[in-house]
């Protein structure tokens, strides 16, 4: 209970601590973004093969535990020590330690961003409920919104628990109102379900998939339904740049598939965290506050 008191009382324990956290399950988020794609995708052939009756393949066991975390090039355990977060990265220098191949960028900037995240919600709640739940909503938006980037796909084992979840705690009022939150869940459900269905009648191609409707649906569970105008508009004005200058850079043409989920967790983050700060300011610009 000592150390328990120790964080309740010192702002800046509890948000290092936090931060410390953050950096350790940033480290397990990089199994997850990679390893669940391929569990969903062997669960998807082993249950066609059941509907086909087809005899079951052989397989080693492949889940978020085992096998154990190899180098993709020589296939080199990694060690505990290897693997701290930032820390194994620095000593190794970017390499790996038996065939000195370079290892990605990205562990360690995931594991960096997700660090820095949990810290900020730390310094930004305090010691709190709001913090307590926060934590695993914004650890969730980033696995999604990092597995959505490399496959175009939003996992319901990821979107619905945490749509959940937002229900059960806005209960209490946490982020909004019970009513405010299931209303929420419904109109950022069917919003992008609407949408979907006019442009397919219109144009005959599907311009989002299904999780971009449950991930928004989430959105609207967390921070109420005043959360979704401002969502939708940030998720929009961000994907429509980034979008343009990610095409001008891979040098692709228009019609290739754009993944709008990290745009919608990125926007239904900040909507969150600074929605009525967001809104009151633009109000007051325009004259209307």
């Amino acid at each position: 209970m000592a150390f328990i008191d120790l964080l309740a009382a010192s702002p800046a324990w509890f948000t290092a601590c936090t931060l410390l956290l953050g950096l350790l399950v940033g480290s397990f988020l990089n199994v997850v973004v990679y390893r669940l794609p391929i569990m969903m995708q062997r669960d998807w052939q082993a249950q066609a093969r059941e509907v086909l009756e087809l005899p079951a393949e052989p397989t080693e066991r492949f889940d978020l535990l085992l096998p154990h975390s190899r180098c993709p090039h020589c296939a080199h355990r990694i060690r505990a020590w290897e693997n701290i977060p930032l820390l194994g990265w620095l000593l190794l220098r970017g390499r790996c330690s038996a065939c000195r191949a370079p290892i990605g960028m990205r562990y360690p900037l995931v594991e960096l961003a997700c660090g820095l995240l949990s810290g900020y919600i730390a310094w930004h709640f305090g010691f709190s409920w709001q913090t307590a739940a926060l934590l695993p909503l914004t650890w969730g938006l980033l696995a999604m919104s990092l597995i959505d980037a490399d496959h175009q796909l939003l996992p319901d084992v990821l979107v619905l628990p945490l749509l959940w979840l937002g229900l059960i705690v806005n209960q209490w009022s946490l982020f909004a109102s019970p009513a405010a939150a299931l209303w929420g869940a419904v109109a950022g459900y069917l919003s992008l379900w609407s949408l979907y269905w006019l442009f397919k009648l219109v144009t005959g191609k599907e311009g989002m998939g299904y999780g971009d409707f449950k991930l928004l649906a989430l959105i609207g569970a967390w921070g109420g339904w005043q959360a979704l105008p401002l969502t939708i508009l940030l998720s929009s004005l961000v994907g429509a740049v980034l979008g343009l200058l990610l095409l001008r850079l891979r040098g692709a043409d228009h019609g290739t598939p754009i993944p709008f989920g990290p745009y919608l967790a990125i926007a239904g983050w900040i909507a969150l965290l600074w929605g009525e700060t967001i809104t009151a300011g633009y109000l007051r610009i325009a004259g209307m506050g």
